[in-house]
């Protein structure tokens, strides 16, 4: 099959590529999925997600590796394979990060990526549901939600918030520069009563375009490269192996696992490693799958009571009438994202900014892995630090692309990364015993009030902290020799080759990555598109 730009992984970035490829009916666009359609009826319900994230056949069943500092656990590190990638099995959390993001990347050799050259292309991607203005549009793809129902102890989270003198925020997707500590209500990734995952919003209206074609279940086992240039990709599907030939480009969307490891099956990376997996050098590529950075989960957890929690609304009969208030007018609990409030905390004297991100739910987890709501009423905190120092990296373990890369975000590695977390923990503490909060705590049950030193806790958070889910940085963007894309998103000393998803931030953002990787894919969409017309005119 040939086509002019063959798109690998049909995630958030690979469906807006899509999407704005095939705007125009003369540029043919193939876009190769190694999961299937997105049937499954719990992707589009939007709290169906706690079913998903270790669903057998809607991810990779991909684990973290040993040595990832968590005392050994190998913890489960979900991403998703179905069409709309892991936007079909996320918490649907909408929000942008800080605008001195953005600004770092453009300080590191990248132009172009400045929060003010940036911001434009969060417009664009999104069908806000309220009034269109400076910050959010109703012209995009992208359905995005406020949050509908507020219920009583989230209200009284971000009263307790106030307290401790943090700015409540009426919209945490407007933040200006230098904004101290602040607390919100989220927004979802959600239209209506459905989930607004990037198959939903981005590839479903351009599968109706003859320009597009769609292979799912499709595992791509390596590039095909003519010397220097990317000419296609090879591909295996139902047993048969075969061919996908770009005209133009070869562009990688398959995430901050899938494109590194894509990229050294083909032989692109660092030479050592792939001479010990048995790969030939085509291109040596020193940073392909280093730098690889993650936001570390930590959950802070009280019993409540005198007030309603998500906890014993998801039994029995009152389930049931949370079911039937779905069905009949697209509201309650089965709404619901991964969290409905955020705070974002400064815990260290040195951060110029907030530091920490907090989301806050109304309800608690039981003991084990199952993740099943607690018996008891019950809130939760669960916090990361913004800016990670720690570097990771993924790394193909054998030649055989069945075989799942090394994982390692190698959490907690150094010394800032653990004071932040541990401030962090008690910062929530904090939290929970402000006014508003404490005349609802019976008592915290995790950490638990018996842990206190700085020792106690850095060792709950190794024993019980988990991935936020937020992997990036593996294919980082930037000008030095570590690099993997340059500026426009091309792979370095290689012709028709881009990596466009979340690999490419040169540091992971403050918050969710979502918003921020469907942003990148906008970018990239309009970059390949300008190479296009500088291609056409150049043979004019």
């Amino acid at each position: 099959m040939q086509a002019d730009y063959v798109i690998v992984g049909a995630g958030s970035a690979g469906c807006v590529l899509a999407n704005r490829l095939t705007e125009d009916p003369a540029t043919r666009v193939i876009l190769i999925e190694a999961g299937g359609r997105d049937w499954h009826p719990l992707i589009h319900v939007p709290a169906g997600y706690m079913k998903l994230l270790q669903h057998p056949t809607l991810t990779w069943g991909f684990t973290a590796d040993k040595e990832a500092g968590l005392n050994g656990r190998e913890i489960p590190y979900p991403r998703g394979r179905v069409l709309g990638g892991s936007s079909s099995i996320n918490g649907m959390i909408y929000i942008r990060s800080q605008p001195e993001d953005y600004d770092h990347w453009s300080q590191l050799g990248n132009r172009g990526w400045s929060s003010e050259d940036v911001m434009p292309l969060f417009r664009k991607s999104e069908r806000w549901e309220g009034p269109a203005d400076a910050v959010h549009s109703q012209d995009g793809p992208l359905h995005t939600s406020r949050t509908r129902d507020q219920p009583e102890l989230c209200q009284a989270a971000i009263r307790a918030g106030t307290e401790l003198g943090w700015e409540h925020r009426d919209d945490l997707n407007d933040l200006p520069h230098g904004l101290g500590e602040h607390i919100g209500w989220v927004q979802q990734t959600r239209g209506g009563r459905r989930r607004a995952s990037a198959a939903r919003s981005y590839l479903r209206p351009a599968l109706r375009r003859p320009n597009l074609q769609v292979v799912t279940h499709a595992l791509v086992r390596r590039i095909i490269l003519d010397g220097t240039r990317a000419v296609g990709v090879e591909f295996s599907r139902g047993g048969a192996i075969a061919q996908a030939m770009a005209g133009a480009e070869v562009i990688l969307s398959a995430g901050a696992i899938g494109s590194p490891h894509i990229l050294q099956l083909s032989g692109i990376g660092e030479p050592l490693h792939l001479g010990r997996i048995g790969v030939p050098v085509r291109h040596a590529l020193p940073g392909v799958g280093r730098n690889f950075q993650d936001h570390f989960l930590v959950r802070v957890q009280a019993e409540v009571r005198d007030i309603a929690t998500l906890n014993e609304r998801s039994r029995g009969l009152r389930f049931a009438s949370e079911v039937l208030k779905y069905v009949a007018a697209g509201r309650g609990m089965l709404t619901y994202a991964a969290s409905l409030v955020a705070a974002s905390m400064k815990v260290l004297p040195e951060s110029a900014t907030p530091d920490v991100q907090a989301l806050f739910a109304s309800a608690s987890y039981a003991p084990g892995v199952s993740r099943q709501l607690d018996s008891k009423p019950g809130m939760t905190s669960g916090l990361w630090q913004m800016r990670p120092e720690s570097r990771g990296q993924v790394l193909a373990r054998t030649a055989d692309p069945h075989d799942q890369p090394s994982i390692n975000p190698n959490y907690l590695a150094e010394d800032r990364d653990r004071r932040t977390i541990i401030a962090g923990m008690r910062r929530v503490r904090d939290w929970f015993n402000a006014p508003a909060l404490r005349r609802y705590l019976v008592a915290e049950t995790l950490p638990g009030p018996e842990l206190r030193s700085d020792d106690e806790l850095l060792a709950y958070a190794r024993q019980t902290g988990t991935t936020v889910f937020h992997a990036a940085c593996s294919c980082r963007m930037g000008p030095d020799a570590m690099a993997v894309v340059d500026d426009q998103l091309r792979v370095h000393g290689l012709q028709g080759l881009r990596v466009i998803d979340a690999s490419v931030m040169p540091a992971v953002t403050s918050t969710n990555t979502n918003a921020p990787t469907i942003m990148i894919a906008e970018k990239g969409a309009m970059l390949v598109r300008a190479a296009a017309c500088h291609r056409q005119a150049a043979a004019a």
